[in-house]
């Protein structure tokens, strides 16, 4: 039975959307704070919302709304997305991050140096979908993109854009990406599935975006070629997750696989000592505290929310403005990029945005496995163009370290994959028509 629309109810969001993004704008663009968006404890500010939703209802007791809290974080699916996590932090944590550049450097040295920015984007894709970070990828292949830039007179902002574009594929498809563990699991479906689902968006974008930096790229080549050390064997961890993900093993078993044969390789090859590993894995888990922190947080916020009636508010006015399956895909698209707008943070948009997406794709008749592609595809839209996102800040970050001038709005014309997936995104919601599963 739908609870009573009661619009009041969605005051705890609204709290949380002014302090984080008011205290973002003003640490980033009024003190000059680098990485200002990233300074503000999420934690903290999500502890205030959720003090707010509690004050809320006083017809409802203290420890009835302790129950809804507590029914809201055991969740299966949030467990499950807790224990994932924690897992794919721990493969991290082993296998390290320094088959990145082994990847680059093998790629640069068998392909012409003319084609070297489209080496930049498939590297930063395959990087990208094998790590589950497109940070990650973006803070060990920027110093690369700079050295191509420099040494084939390639212009750096488009070497920059086309490292973040990759790695904005990544973010989307990756097995083991925050992303997809929050889509997948928010909305109820195999991990496959949605792959699946996203790859058929997803790799049309990007053969595009290959397409036009190659057109670009080849006109303004001048130098020569850029190289370096590599040691193939340790991508054999990532390859691994990527082939087990794609044929279909369970994620558990994918990412405890990674992480025998990674703690093999980096004993074998004496890239980690025996004494260090437990602690590597201990760092990977504890990566990954805050993402886990913002689940269980938001889990506890909606259902307080959803008792109270603040869903159903919000689904009467989506009802209004969007009609039928496509607008109601078109809605889910918006909301989570809305969410991102809000938050700068693609993961955090998606726990944000999964309990009401899961009442919509209910409401339009959208496939499980189409809510969480349009949740991670969109949310990865919106976090690879916005100018004060983890991704863009690290990227400059990364360039002016190394002594290059360039600014956020030098990049963002050069940001082909995103803008490409955003057509693709719209094409196959409005024009292509969707298979029958």
């Amino acid at each position: 039975m739908n609870k009573k629309a009661n619009a009041k109810a969605l005051l705890p969001i609204l709290v949380f959307l002014i302090l984080y993004l008011g205290l973002g704008i003003l640490f980033e663009y009024g003190l000059g704070i680098a990485m200002g968006f990233y300074n503000i404890p999420i934690v903290v500010i999500f502890l205030i919302a959720l003090l707010v939703a509690c004050l809320q209802n006083k017809e409802l007791k203290f420890d009835d709304k302790l129950a809804l809290m507590g029914n809201g974080m055991g969740d299966k699916d949030i467990v499950t997305m807790v224990l994932i996590f924690m897992a794919a932090g721990i493969f991290t944590g082993v296998v390290g991050r320094s088959s990145a550049n082994s990847v680059a450097y093998f790629m640069l040295s068998i392909i012409p140096p003319k084609f070297a920015v489209a080496v930049l984007f498939i590297i930063s894709c395959f990087v990208s979908v094998a790590m589950g970070t497109s940070v990650g990828t973006i803070t060990l292949i920027t110093p690369i993109a700079a050295a191509v830039s420099a040494a084939s007179g390639f212009s750096l902002p488009l070497c920059i854009g086309t490292v973040m574009g990759g790695a904005m594929f990544g973010d989307n498809l990756s097995f083991i990406s925050d992303t997809t563990i929050a889509a997948c699991n928010g909305q109820g479906c195999q991990m496959k599935d949605k792959f699946r689902e996203n790859f058929g968006i997803a790799f049309p974008a990007a053969l595009a975006t290959l397409v036009l930096i190659l057109v670009l790229s080849l006109k303004t080549y001048s130098g020569q070629a850029v190289t370096g050390d590599y040691n193939l064997l340790q991508i054999v961890p990532y390859l691994l997750v990527l082939i087990l993900g794609i044929i279909g093993v369970n994620v558990f078993v994918v990412l405890l696989v990674g992480i025998v044969v990674g703690s093999i390789i980096v004993l074998a090859t004496g890239a980690t000592e025996a004494t260090a590993l437990l602690a590597s894995m201990g760092s990977g888990v504890s990566g990954m505290f805050e993402t886990t922190m913002v689940a269980l947080l938001v889990a506890a916020i909606c259902a307080l929310i959803k008792e109270y009636g603040g869903f159903e508010a919000l689904l009467t006015w989506i009802r209004k403005a969007f009609k039928g399956k496509k607008g109601g895909q078109l809605g889910m698209g918006l909301l989570v990029g809305a969410m991102d707008i809000a938050t700068a943070n693609n993961t955090v948009a998606i726990v944000m945005a999964n309990p009401i997406a899961r009442e919509m794709a209910e409401e339009y008749g959208i496939s499980n496995r189409k809510a969480a592609s349009i949740l991670d595809t969109f949310s990865c839209i919106f976090q690879g163009i916005i100018p004060y996102g983890a991704q863009m800040l690290v990227a400059l970050s990364a360039a002016n370290e190394l002594g290059y001038e360039v600014s956020a709005f030098d990049i963002i014309p050069k940001l082909f994959y995103p803008f490409m997936l955003l057509i693709s995104s719209l094409l196959f919601i409005f024009v292509i028509p969707e298979k029958k599963k």
